[in-house]
């Protein structure tokens, strides 16, 4: 069956894993093979956000946010008990997870330390759709859940950097670090990271649903802009590997020594809050996208805040580049688990296109009735 299902995709969506890993190493060998283009790069940026990044990060959003039904979203928040899962998963577990994982790792590297931490804080408002999507879970869900963090995300990153990066260290014998991050800076980021492409998405569905009518919308034109997400995924992963791939290289260990914990804390996110979502009763779509949306985080955030507060080339900047090196495969990897999952304990078969990136962004489904050494210088 798994051969028939592999053999039905296309050549792009067959080798997903490959075109990401491939993008991956071209993204590092070109920051070391050709230092310029990093100087080339930061040419084109507005104060601490890269403009190609961006511009990748809108395009890869667009699709998927343009399939919601937002007519709907108003299912997403009668579900109290979902959305408390969601509050206690992303602004407690996941930053005291990762700040615990930081300072036992890390820290006699207080820099790489701290730059952990603030990729804890900053809870996923982006990549996060994409991989629910490949998953298979429930898009409306995601869209809710990603609105209800940016929210949080800019009223309260501020508060939580000055606790866990200023104030926490200090009850474990570590020196806290002063981190000025205003308001402002995280409602920019939100705002370009999301805001553009949901407001894109928004306007897009309503005015040709209105024109052109529902099934000329979801049977002609998602299909047509959907192939979109995997060529921006590509071109955003090589930038953002591509700014630090002569550290990546040069400093292999320290790569490896930033990953393990990350790694950890992406598993352990990822089956604690499908545990928790399971114990709920909620079916597989929104435990899914609740387990995506716990364990992933906003490195474009992070990376903004370490490169604003503590320079390009620190210790901070470096741990926050290395997250995406992390979290581009562990996702892959949840995204078959989540799958597995949904075989072995919802008693349901993963459609086909369960490993089609355009596939699985052009049919939106309804919402189910079911309820020290700071190295990098």
């Amino acid at each position: 069956m798994q051969n028939k299902v592999t053999s039905s995709l296309g050549f792009l969506d067959r080798y997903l894993t490959l075109w990401i890993f491939a993008a991956m190493s071209i993204g590092v060998l070109a920051g070391w093979a050709l230092p310029g283009i990093v100087s080339i790069l930061n040419r084109f940026s507005v104060g601490t956000t890269s403009l190609p990044i961006a511009v990748g990060l809108i395009l890869m959003m667009y699709p998927p946010l343009a399939k919601v039904r937002y007519e709907e979203l108003g299912e997403v928040f009668r579900n109290k008990k979902i959305l408390a899962l969601s509050l206690l998963q992303n602004w407690l577990i996941g930053p005291v997870l990762m700040f615990v994982l930081a300072i036992v790792f890390l820290r006699e590297y207080p820099a790489y330390m701290t730059g952990l931490t603030l990729i804890g804080l900053a809870r996923c408002i982006a990549m996060v759709i994409v991989w629910n999507e490949l998953a298979k879970g429930d898009t409306q869900y995601a869209a809710g859940l990603v609105a209800f963090n940016s929210v949080f995300q800019v009223l309260f990153y501020s508060v939580y950097a000055w606790i866990f990066v200023t104030k926490l260290p200090l009850w474990f014998g570590l020196r806290g670090m002063v981190v000025n991050v205003s308001i402002r800076d995280i409602a920019e980021s939100v705002f370009v990271y999301l805001g553009l492409p949901f407001l894109a998405g928004i306007i897009t569905r309503f005015s040709l649903v209105a024109v052109k009518g529902r099934t000329w919308y979801e049977k002609s034109f998602i299909p047509r802009i959907s192939p979109i997400t995997l060529v921006a995924l590509l071109f955003t992963i090589m930038v953002m590997f591509s700014l630090k791939g002569e550290y990546i290289l040069r400093l292999p260990f320290d790569v490896v020594r930033i990953a393990i914990p990350l790694l950890i804390y992406f598993v352990l996110m990822f089956l604690v809050s499908f545990y928790m979502g399971y114990k709920l009763k909620a079916d597989y779509s929104k435990s899914a996208t609740l387990s995506f949306t716990a364990a992933s985080n906003n490195f474009e955030l992070a990376i903004a805040v370490a490169v604003g507060v503590f320079g390009i080339n620190s210790g901070e900047a470096f741990a926050a580049v290395i997250g995406p090196l992390v979290e581009v495969p562990a996702m892959i990897g949840l995204v078959n688990v989540a799958l597995y999952f949904q075989r072995r304990y919802y008693g349901q078969t993963a459609p086909a296109a369960s490993g089609n990136i355009s596939a699985g962004l052009a049919s939106a489904p309804a919402i189910p009735n079911r309820p020290a050494r700071d190295r990098p210088a």
